[in-house]
């Protein structure tokens, strides 16, 4: 495995990219989704089930690890990988928008942002400079800059503030990040639903020459079309030949319509949430598992799938479990959610190593368009 961290643009088809991330730790094929492991553990799941449905990369968490068990705890039992029994490589975020969305009577200047924590009413302070610390001691792979996330809807002249100050966390976030060999920091696109500070963030970060890029600060509140027209106005200001990471999405829709715009990686909790919450996510849509239509049929949730809480578990058991609150039901719609999302990646790619991703896109927007099955007995 190399000794530095590269990314290698392997194939385009349209706007679609196909490429992959090489780094001491192991290769992330690219488009990827990051199944997020918020305080070490990817919920509801083993770490060998993680790695079994596909997944290259996990993200952590910055904010919840920081306040519990501690960086520097971790850093002393040998860091994340080892702490979380995850050989692979990892990403972790700032710890901005958990401060910004969590933490109580935070006051935010140049400096930083001091906050209480939402556990025990601590109080601490996150710098540029502290949040690359953190992610050091944890031993991350690849380290997001601190940056203030403004929901939407906002008003421009917030957004505009939001975005400089993210500009200039960004090249501190730089310097304290220093010469990591095998390792990254991706910068932050801020600038809301405004076309031009969008460009502009971008346009500045790219003059920074990181390692890669994310798009922060959408599926924030806005409509799915705001998210695209921003991506689609972003991504042509953003290197070519830098890694592009879309923060906080999303659905299997939201990821196809990114990934024909240009985006490389993803990471979200809906599929491990809505596990969660009896929602399983399939080739066919969404599948509520707490309906009554379920509570009789013996049928799986997909004969298809390799995975087999999707494939020998039966819609009525799953149901059982699921309203009968027991813990194995939101086991195996989140064992079947994070392998539909793998599973979809796994066909993204394959269909722009193929040349037929276009052809993919309207195939599985169709599939997912037809539905569930029907009833037993009942005509489709």
């Amino acid at each position: 495995m190399t000794e530095d961290f590269r990314f290698n643009l392997l194939k385009t088809d349209g706007k679609a990219r196909l490429g992959k991330i090489t780094m001491p730790r192991g290769t992330v094929r690219t488009p990827a989704f990051m199944p997020v492991g918020t305080a070490g553990t990817v919920k509801a799941m083993y770490m060998d089930q993680v790695r079994g449905v596909g997944a290259d990369i996990i993200l952590g968490n910055t904010y919840h690890l920081m306040l519990r068990p501690s960086a520097e705890r971790i850093a002393r039992l040998g860091g994340l990988h080892e702490f979380a029994r995850w050989p692979h490589p990892i990403l972790t975020d700032s710890g901005g928008f958990q401060v910004m969305s969590l933490a109580k009577l935070r006051k935010l200047n140049e400096n930083g942002v001091t906050f209480r924590s939402h556990i025990d009413g601590r109080a601490y302070e996150m710098t540029p400079e502290r949040s690359i610390e953190i992610q050091t001691l944890l031993g991350s792979d690849i380290q997001m800059q601190l940056d203030e996330c403004v929901a939407l809807p906002a008003e421009r002249k917030e957004i505009e503030r939001a975005m400089e100050l993210s500009l200039r966390w960004a090249e501190r976030s730089y310097r304290q990040f220093g010469a990591q060999p095998g390792k990254a920091m991706f910068g932050i696109v801020q600038g809301g639903d405004q076309p031009d500070l969008r460009i502009r963030s971008a346009t500045e970060l790219a003059a920074m020459d990181l390692p890669g890029y994310s798009v922060g600060g959408l599926a924030v509140g806005e409509p799915q079309e705001v998210m695209l027209a921003m991506l689609d106005v972003t991504l042509p200001a953003m290197p070519a030949h830098k890694p592009r990471y879309l923060m906080g999405v999303g659905t299997p829709d939201d990821i196809l319509k990114s990934v024909a715009l240009g985006i490389d990686m993803f990471d979200c909790v809906m599929p491990t949430r809505a596990g969660r919450h009896g929602l399983a996510y399939t080739r066919r849509g969404k599948v509520n598992l707490r309906n009554a239509r379920h509570a009789d049929d013996p049928r799986p949730l997909d004969e298809e799938s390799n995975c087999p809480a999707a494939r020998d578990y039966s819609r009525a058991y799953l149901h059982h479990l699921i309203k009968s609150g027991e813990s194995l039901g939101a086991m195996l719609l989140t064992w079947n959610n994070l392998s539909y999302y793998q599973q979809l990646m796994q066909g993204i790619r394959a269909a722009i190593g193929d040349g037929a991703f276009e052809s993919f896109f309207a195939e599985t927007q169709d599939a997912w368009t037809r539905g569930d099955l029907p009833l037993i007995g009942e005509t489709p």
